[in-house]
């Protein structure tokens, strides 16, 4: 999977066929064939492990064991593919588990540069297993800037960039960053978990391979663990799949079956969480309650521009996070005080989401690096759902004031009655 030279440029695999029809039409009838037995519309669940034989070694269809591949796991992969502009698609037990298997392949020795504030159960893999089984992991905080100088010749295999990262929501211009990487021979892998394929497909942007966890956006109802990784190349194909059969960190049947039925609505959820999360990004911009906003679909983001061009229409995304006036006490007071935000890790579902990285998600990652890249103890992440948005900024306001505004006032009061 991993060029043997570093030193001799590869290039980006030619793209998927562009598709007939528009994202939605894809997301509702792909890898959704009806039933040429019965009609059904909507696909049965193939719970069977295993599949009989007319003869040894001469399977029925298209089937031998469940763990090699499943019907309902195929058509929920091809589904992947086509929202993702993507030859092929392979969905895993979790997102770690895509993590892990790509991981897997790379060859001891090698060495990968990532961004700095990616999700903490990445950064715990890269910096305890990853590491364990000889390959290191460097982590820029600019990696745009700093990918050139970080490349060890023949030894950098990866480059690994989540945009938007988490919980900052930084963007990356994955274009810029393929291009420098594919002249020295290595692979680009993006997390596009925090936008989902309706926003943006790093592969359009030079991307070789782009992972989700599917738990969040694409999913959409947390009720399913899962992972996905989607690729043009035959070669990462062919790879991939081996590991996927060999290490087995793969779905069950019914967790397709309900990723797929998910994955469905998610133009109309993206769009609607994005929408949210714009309104309250901006009520929160201009709260003297805060101190700093992360959204990209803001224009005072930093990475504005990124957002212009990567994003569909320039959308944000449903996730968003801040930092609070009050320290860690108050973003904690705040987390407690939503009625419609619930304080709960995880992101991308229909329900709104708010929590303290640096005590939740984030807690692994030793507080200096948590803080090079912006995770202070101060700073609430948000996974906007798809609620009624007025709705959603009155709890965000009321909350605020509860964890900024009445801290102060029973101060003076207290103040008061010893005085």
């Amino acid at each position: 999977m991993s060029p043997s030279n570093n030193n001799a440029s590869i290039d980006t695999p030619p793209r998927a066929p562009s598709p007939v029809h528009n994202f939605g039409t894809l997301a509702v009838h792909t890898g959704s064939p009806h039933d040429p037995t019965t009609g059904a519309v909507i696909e049965s669940i193939s719970l069977a492990t295993t599949f009989a034989q007319t003869g040894v070694g001469k399977p029925v269809g298209a089937y031998e064991y469940t763990r090699s591949s499943n019907p309902n796991r195929d058509n929920f992969e091809k589904a992947v593919a086509a929202l993702e502009h993507a030859k092929f698609a392979l969905a895993f037990s979790s997102g770690s588990a895509t993590t892990a298997t790509i991981l897997q392949s790379l060859a001891q020795g090698s060495h990968v540069v990532s961004v700095s504030d990616v999700y903490g159960g990445t950064h715990r893999y890269f910096t305890k297993v990853a590491k364990a089984h000889g390959v290191q992991v460097t982590f820029s905080p600019s990696i745009e800037m700093d990918v050139a100088e970080l490349i060890r010749p023949d030894e950098t295999k990866l480059i690994w960039i989540e945009s938007p990262s988490n919980p900052t929501l930084s963007l990356v211009d994955i274009r810029a960053v393929a291009t420098i990487a594919h002249q020295h021979g290595i692979m680009v892998v993006v997390d596009n978990t925090f936008l989902g394929p309706y926003i943006q497909n790093p592969l359009d942007h030079g991307a070789d391979i782009v992972i989700h966890s599917v738990t969040k956006y694409i999913n959409g109802h947390s009720d399913v663990l899962m992972g996905a990784a989607a690729f043009n190349s035959e070669d990462i194909r062919d790879r991939l799949t081996f590991l996927q059969n060999a290490i087995g960190a793969v779905p069950s049947a019914f967790d397709c079956w309900l990723a797929h039925r998910g994955l469905k609505t998610l133009h109309l959820r993206t769009r609607e969480a994005s929408h949210n999360a714009h309104l309250i990004a901006t009520s929160l911009a201009s709260s003297p309650h805060t101190l700093l906003v992360n959204y990209p679909g803001l224009p005072s983001h930093p990475h504005y521009a990124i957002a212009l061009k990567q994003h569909r229409a320039g959308l944000g995304g449903g996730m968003l996070s801040f930092r609070i006036k009050g320290g860690p006490e108050a973003a904690e007071t705040f987390c407690q005080s939503c009625n419609l935000f619930t304080l709960a890790e995880s992101l991308g579902g229909v329900e709104s989401l708010c929590e303290v990285p640096s005590s939740m998600t984030h807690a692994g990652i030793p507080r200096e690096q948590r803080e090079a890249a912006g995770v202070f103890d101060d700073l609430v992440r948000m996974s906007c759902g798809i609620e009624d948005g007025e709705d959603l900024k009155k709890d965000v306001l009321q909350a605020l004031e509860r964890a900024v505004v009445w801290p102060k006032v029973n101060g003076k009061l207290a103040l008061n009655e010893h005085t």
